[in-house]
């Protein structure tokens, strides 16, 4: 699904306010789930630390490039990470990811992403995913797991985009909230604020500390800056991507927004490809969308990569010694 217009109001929006407001009620009856499945659940203890990396809001966060982030900090010290993940949009069956024989349809697109760079176990039950996992790593970095109360995890890390905040700060459905704010924080142990600015003061309002990053474009030798694109994306927020890809000097003739976690069907290829080709123009997308192509096509598409970095001295540090249970 595309993220609802009004879960990030213009200032004096009066319609959002409105429709915010009418469901209410079934926030409430989202919030009390929630709360139902932490009092019942039971949390698995790994034999190894398991890294939480999750978000408040839904959707368009950052969590799976702070992932892979943390991922390259544990292996820079020796250590061996391997990844744990929902699966989301793929058929939810437990399974080691192989980024031959999987597709995005099978294993969710952010599970490939991630076995690209480490082993990746996909799957509804994480229990069972990190039960595989933890014979195969020293850290299991579990992605987008901070709502999951079956597993109890050594440290939890949460994921602010400190552009769009938390929106209007209400629960699903008349908000992005997943949980309220204040309710995740108590569980997490520290806090990545992703963005230039804190513009909604969000790390005055933690006890925890917070380390401040940004994601910026990953660019191999060669990349084609230059030229027409017709780009595309089923992110959360894909504005965001064709935002970077502006800044980098790329002329954007065609912008089009797909929900997020869309599968590409031959039709939607056929007709962006002849846009294109109307347009005198090349294709351009996002890594994460582009292994929801088929392979076939992927060559024609030239993909925009991010990398997530830390923008403090000593961050890195700091975080491997929380992720390791090290002080001092």
């Amino acid at each position: 699904m595309k993220t609802p217009r009004f879960w990030y109001p213009s200032e004096n929006d009066r319609l959002s306010m409105l429709i915010a407001t009418l469901l209410a009620p079934f926030s409430a009856v989202f919030k009390a789930g929630t709360h139902i499945r932490r009092l019942l659940a039971s949390p698995y203890h790994a034999r190894v630390p398991v890294v939480c990396v999750g978000n408040v809001v839904a959707g368009g966060a950052g969590k799976t490039p702070t992932a892979l982030a943390l991922a390259r900090i544990l292996k820079n010290r020796g250590q061996k990470p391997v990844f744990v993940a929902r699966g989301y949009g793929g058929k939810g069956f437990l399974t080691c990811v192989d980024t031959v024989r999987h597709k995005a349809g099978d294993v969710g697109d952010e599970a490939l992403l991630l076995a690209a760079f480490a082993p990746t176990w996909a799957g509804r039950d994480r229990v069972r995913a990190v039960r595989d996992a933890e014979v195969n790593g020293s850290v299991i970095i579990a992605d987008d797991g901070l709502q999951n109360p079956n597993l109890k995890p050594t440290t939890s890390i949460l994921v602010v985009d400190a552009d769009s905040g938390l929106g209007n700060g209400r629960i699903i459905p008349a908000g992005p909230l997943r949980e309220p704010f204040d309710d995740a924080v108590s569980r997490a142990s520290a806090m990545v604020l992703i963005g230039e600015q804190d513009r909604y003061k969000l790390a005055a309002r933690v006890s925890i500390p917070v380390f401040r990053a940004k994601i910026e474009p990953d660019l191999p030798l060669g990349f084609p800056r230059f030229g027409k694109f017709v780009a595309f994306a089923g992110l959360a927020r894909p504005e965001k991507f064709f935002a970077t890809a502006r800044a980098l000097g790329m002329e954007l003739v065609s912008a089009r927004e797909f929900p997020d976690h869309y599968i590409y069907s031959e039709a939607d290829i056929d007709a962006l490809r002849l846009e294109a080709e109307e347009l005198g123009a090349n294709l351009l997308t996002t890594e994460k969308d582009a292994v929801r192509l088929p392979p076939i096509f992927r060559n024609e598409v030239v993909v925009l990569p991010v990398r997530l970095t830390f923008t403090e001295p000593g961050a890195e540090k700091a975080l491997a010694e929380l992720m390791l249970g090290k002080r001092g």
